[in-house]
């Protein structure tokens, strides 16, 4: 199955026509490894039984089965291909490594001298892609923007020194959009005494996972929303929507774009069959690459108008 140009070409997924798709599209990378295996597994046990073709009767059920078998091999062929290109770009770009760090950032599981100390070393490492250098520092800075600015100004500068394509100020027009001063809600869990005893709750169980642990705001926001604990201070509204109890149907539309985990938070949400179910909308689909494409032309802007 070594000899296949899907890396060559864009290859469509549809969860409405692909089960494999379907049943993994949501699984984290180690358990979407496993299940290729099981699929190549029950697929070589599916050619094994055709080679034993020895009566007119066995002919006649391989030659019924064979579009079947056929759209099986083609199946398996293209995901097998596909998880083996992602896991070499997983591989050549030490992912692993960086979406630990990016995971601990972003769920507020490490102090800001061994965030410091971690980035550092990553910006250091010389197979390191420049996105994942930038998206690493940006993330530090979200964290850490108030708590030793002097240390993110080093990171800063590093990052400038280490990456060509570094646009000066990025970080800081970063900062200027979505900073402290100009976020609300409780985003790393630790303004609100609720949301910090959760997080405490779960630093004493553990991770089960240390790469799938972040989980979006949206998650928060929708778990309010079932429960009727939405802050009105951050979400105004009109009228007591929660009056006659649980909503049944919840519209979300993010202003900026929304994410693949945003969406996959969506639909385990309205697969556990709670009683309300969630649409999400956004003004576009966002990965890192767009929303740093998007970043870049902010600033492109705030220095056309700052020169005017």
């Amino acid at each position: 199955m070594s000899d296949f140009s899907y890396f060559a070409q864009e290859v469509v997924l549809s969860s409405e026509q692909d089960s494999f798709f379907k049943a993994n599209m949501h699984e984290n990378f180690g358990d979407l490894g496993m299940n290729i295996k099981k699929m190549v597994d029950e697929f070589q046990q599916k050619a094994k039984s055709n080679q034993n073709i020895q009566t007119l009767e066995d002919m006649a059920k391989f030659v019924e089965h064979y579009p079947e078998y056929r759209k099986m091999h083609g199946n398996v062929s293209k995901h097998v291909t596909m998880v083996t290109e992602m896991s070499r770009i997983v591989d050549e770009r030490k992912l692993m490594s960086v979406s630990q760090i990016e995971q601990d950032l972003a769920c507020n599981n490490v102090g800001q001298a061994a965030a410091f100390e971690a980035v550092t070393n990553e910006l250091n490492n010389d197979s390191m892609v420049e996105i994942d250098r930038l998206r690493l520092v940006m993330l530090y800075a979200l964290r850490f923007e108030k708590e030793n600015p002097q240390q993110l100004e080093l990171l800063v500068n590093k990052l400038a020194s280490r990456s060509a394509s570094y646009k000066p100020g990025l970080v800081h027009t970063l900062l200027e959009q979505a900073g402290t001063d100009k976020r609300t809600g409780d985003l790393y869990g630790n303004r609100d005494l609720l949301n910090r005893a959760r997080n405490m709750a779960r630093g004493l169980k553990g991770i089960e996972n240390v790469y799938t642990q972040h989980q979006p705001l949206l998650y928060q926001t929708i778990e309010s929303i079932v429960k009727g604990r939405l802050r009105d201070v951050d979400y105004p509204f009109i009228g007591n929507h929660f009056q006659h109890g649980r909503p049944q149907d919840v519209v979300i539309f993010i202003i900026g774009g929304s994410t693949y985990e945003e969406a996959r938070t969506v639909a385990l949400q309205n697969a556990s069959n709670n009683g309300t179910r969630v649409i999400l909308g956004g003004s576009v689909v966002l990965n890192s690459a767009k929303f740093l494409s998007d970043l870049e032309e902010i600033h492109r802007l705030g220095r056309i108008n700052t020169f005017q």
